[in-house]
């Protein structure tokens, strides 16, 4: 007979098990399984097509995604973190100003910060034309595109990871290293560089990993800014609109090893020395700039940055206010309204996306709420064999990029099979709930992990040595003690489920279409008005979001990654 211990474990094991090998396992499998098939034979001809002199295409694009990603990091790297050291280590008037408005860039979704720079910087875009009119030149004077605009809008996007990172770990440092080192007379680079940024590279890897994971991942940029440029997210969408899964198969399985390989690198680099502190102190004392000269020049490029960060989305929202014809031929916008706002509440046709897109997030935050409390508390607080493995199943969803995960739902459940209750689920309204779930799985079982990791057993075996139930503890001594990480992890999957674009573009209908598939279809018909005006409400769904993480649960934006 099982004890009552391991009954617990394997009641809660049941669902985690057959939810990550029915919706996680099993569609990357058969992904796999399709990858070797050609003209119904299995075959490695696949591969050989891919990586032969025939199909250079693909080949040219998995080279430009690695290096774009690998340069998206080092120009995130070059913004964020010394963003996160002078806001972090110096006082000067509006830092706290300054620090908060560096991390509005997470509030553009990736589809809405592209249409943002397209206006702005793009040929045809404000500021070069504003220039190109203030100095009477002929042409103007710039343009973003290509592999340079996809590296601008990843650069501005991407940079929060490094700086919100960057912000907590030194934060963390315990000041008095540094000193001691100072008082073994070191000088202020060798302190950095010997003391400092060693104990900042655990949070300089993670924010490495997410950035080349995304970046591997982009599909946006390259879809508007690319101009023939190839990357491979881009080649398994044409691939899949084309008809031919197998090759789509293919360049996904590719996809999910190169990003699967640099995780895989970046954790041996981590793991090679110990960055443990042996002591713990008072958080980071800043140093008050005393220099009149070196202090207003620090608030003037505060001053300078706040405008840069904040023109995106003041070019959203005048865009929003463009009434349809009113902006065709013309260098600049000729009238501004509220008919675009009022269009979206008073037809029930424009408002459909928002409405698919609310509650299609809402059922995936329920179904990761849920979940990911079982996963987390059976990872942490039970013991079983196969822990290691579940742990890496539940992690897969991040390691994949949103491509992948898509090719790899549209490839599992374009048949019935028992984990669709025998039903085709592609072409359906439930595939993109069931997506934003299968990709946001990961955030809230690590941030529930954090906060449970830290909670003393103690506590449950206090209330049942009073005679409490381990479901009547679970429920009223566990949860609530978790809550905190778990509301941090599902409000973040909000926020990135309100945008996501990349696994929508896969597996859209017209009946489900979200807000991001919307605004494509409006920039397709040049209604850009409406197209910012559905971009401000994601902007501002994801604001409220944030919000209410930080003003009632205490949640803050470095929390959330």
């Amino acid at each position: 007979m099982l004890n009552a211990n391991k009954r617990k474990t394997i009641i809660l094991l049941i669902p985690v098990v057959l939810v990550l090998a029915g919706y996680v396992l099993y569609p990357s499998i058969a992904t796999l399984i399709e990858s070797f098939k050609k003209n119904g034979l299995f075959s490695l001809a696949n591969y050989q097509d891919f990586f032969g002199a025939k199909a250079a295409a693909n080949f040219e694009a998995l080279w430009n995604s690695v290096y774009i990603s690998l340069l998206s990091v080092f120009f995130s790297a070059l913004i964020g973190i010394p963003l996160a050291y002078v806001f972090n280590r110096y006082d000067f008037p509006g830092r706290q100003f300054f620090s908060n408005i560096a991390i509005m860039p997470i509030v553009l979704p990736s589809l809405v910060g592209v249409m943002a720079f397209m206006f702005l910087y793009g040929e045809a875009g404000l500021v070069p034309n504003a220039i190109k009119d203030l100095f009477n030149l002929s042409k103007v004077p710039f343009s973003i595109g290509g592999i340079s605009g996809i590296l601008v809008v990843h650069a501005y996007t991407m940079y929060p990871y490094f700086y919100m990172t960057t912000a907590s770990a030194l934060n963390n440092i315990d000041p008095s290293l540094e000193e001691a080192a100072y008082n073994l007379g070191s000088n202020k680079f060798k302190v950095f560089w010997k003391v400092t940024f060693p104990l900042l590279t655990p949070g300089l890897v993670a924010a490495s990993l997410l950035v080349f994971m995304v970046s591997m991942a982009s599909f946006s940029a390259p879809f508007l800014l690319a101009g023939g440029f190839r990357v491979l997210s881009l080649q398994i969408y044409f691939s899949k609109i084309n008809g031919d899964l197998e090759m789509a198969a293919t360049q996904s399985i590719i996809l999910s090893a190169v990003s699967i390989s640099f995780l895989l690198f970046m954790r041996w680099y981590q793991n090679r020395k110990d960055y443990r502190m042996a002591s713990k102190g008072i958080g980071v004392h800043r140093s008050e700039v005393r220099n009149p000269i070196l202090k207003w020049i620090m608030v003037t490029i505060g001053i300078i940055a706040v405008i840069i960060l904040l023109l995106p989305h003041v070019t959203l929202l005048m865009l929003s206010l463009v009434p349809e014809g009113a902006w065709t031929w013309q260098t600049y916008p000729q009238a501004f309204s509220f008919e675009n706002y009022s269009l979206l509440f008073d037809n029930t046709t424009i408002w459909e996306p928002v409405r698919n897109s609310l509650i299609m997030t809402c059922l995936a935050c329920a179904g990761v709420f849920i979940f990911g409390i079982i996963t987390s508390y059976a990872l942490v607080k039970r013991s079983f064999i196969g822990k290691n493995l579940l742990d890496i199943l539940v992690m897969i969803p991040w390691a994949l990029p949103a491509t992948v995960v898509g090719m790899n739902l549209i490839l599992a459940f374009n048949k019935p099979t028992p984990f669709s209750f025998g039903h085709i689920l592609v072409g359906t309204f439930w595939i993109l709930p069931l997506a934003y779930f299968v990709r946001f799985i990961p955030l809230v079982v690590r941030s529930t992990n954090a906060v449970l990791e830290q909670m003393d057993d103690s506590l449950e075996e206090a209330a049942q040595n009073l005679g409490a139930k381990w479901f009547y503890t679970f429920r009223r001594v566990v949860i609530p003690i978790i809550m905190p990480g778990v509301l941090s992890g599902t409000l973040l999957a909000f926020v990135q489920a309100i945008g996501e674009f990349p696994t929508s573009v896969l597996l859209y209908t017209l009946s489900n279409r979200p807000i991001s598939i919307e605004i494509m279809n409006q920039l397709r018909m040049f209604n850009m008005g409406q197209a910012a005006a559905y971009g401000m409400i994601q902007v501002g769904l994801i604001a409220i979001v944030m919000y209410i993480a930080y003003r009632f649960f205490g949640v803050k934006s470095e929390n959330t990654l």
